[in-house]
């Protein structure tokens, strides 16, 4: 049990060191600004202000965050962007997207909220982007965690939903922008990755925002269940977090080691019929409409024999 406390109570520390000094560095760029490269010692004092980062911790991260794989990519692909950088990355890492209810995206020339579980967070955002993406001309635009916003090549793409360091100010002008564009606009309500919880892999509870501005916009909902989970180790960490008190996401700092562990693996994402927007009404508040659409979301995952 010393150990194990010992372990752990680290992990403590090293959020504290990786904590950003302010909000706006949640958002700075991990490349360098003339090249698309990533310099994982760079991103570490940037981000926490420190310049004498311990060698071992270094090592450690640029392992952990696959510093050599990202570069390789970036040297095969350096002028991608938007649905193209999707594309590749999903390539790059061998993942493969099988589709069930493809009948149920509307081709009518509307505008919808696609709304999703994130069991992944990494893969299943860039594979329900490349699904919508390629039905709807590249039409899409998601609210992501800010953390995202530091590859810019998917900028364009993407608004962020700040999950570290606080909510930036403008954020309800910058969801507002969103849900007002002539874009499909795919929403996580979760906010995080699902965690492990009593032994089975949900999302946390959903935020209400989408119903709120499905309604305020007219956006039809479309559920979206993706089949997927993390190691053990992710929802380890997570819950070790959580009983320790410790309020940095160190998970998130595993997530594209996660990320490389699909490698290979083919997924599968279930499309359900939309939801008009009209049947969010009074009977309910927005919160409990939020976790309707959730329960709609699961009931989509296939029955396991």
């Amino acid at each position: 049990m010393h150990k194990f406390v010992k372990k752990y109570l680290y992990f403590e520390k090293l959020c504290l060191l990786l904590q950003p000094k302010k909000l706006e560095t949640a958002t700075e760029p991990f490349m360098k600004e003339n090249a698309k490269t990533i310099d994982i010692e760079q991103v570490v004092k940037s981000k926490t202000g420190k310049e004498n980062i311990p060698k071992p911790l270094l090592r450690w991260l640029k392992k952990i965050l696959h510093e050599d794989d990202m570069n390789r990519f970036f040297e095969l692909y350096p002028d991608v962007d938007g649905m193209d950088f999707i594309v590749k990355a999903l390539d790059f890492i061998n993942v493969t997207i099988e589709v069930h209810g493809q009948e149920n995206l509307p081709d009518d020339g509307r505008l919808y909220t696609f709304a999703s579980n994130h069991p992944l967070g990494g893969p299943d955002g860039l594979a329900v982007g490349k699904v919508i993406g390629e039905h709807y001309n590249g039409h899409l635009r998601f609210l992501v965690n800010s953390f995202l916003m530091a590859l810019p090549p998917l900028a364009p793409l993407c608004v962020p939903v700040s999950k570290i360091g606080g909510q930036s100010r403008n954020l309800p002008q910058q969801v507002d922008a969103v849900f007002s564009c002539n874009d499909q606009v795919i929403m996580f309500p979760a906010g995080l990755c699902s965690r492990k919880q009593k032994g089975v892999i949900r999302d946390l509870p959903w935020k209400k925002t989408f119903v709120q501005k499905s309604i305020q916009y007219q956006r039809d909902v479309v559920p979206m269940y993706f089949e997927g989970r993390n190691s053990n180790r992710f929802y380890n960490i997570a819950n070790l977090c959580k009983f320790f008190h410790i309020k940095f996401n160190i998970a998130m700092i595993f997530l594209v080691d996660e990320m490389f562990r699909h490698k290979g693996d083919t997924f599968h994402l279930y499309i359900g019929k939309p939801i008009r927007w009209q049947s969010f009404d009074k009977t309910r508040n927005a919160a409990s409409w939020a976790q309707y659409v959730k329960d709609i979301v699961y009931s989509l995952a296939p029955v396991k024999k």
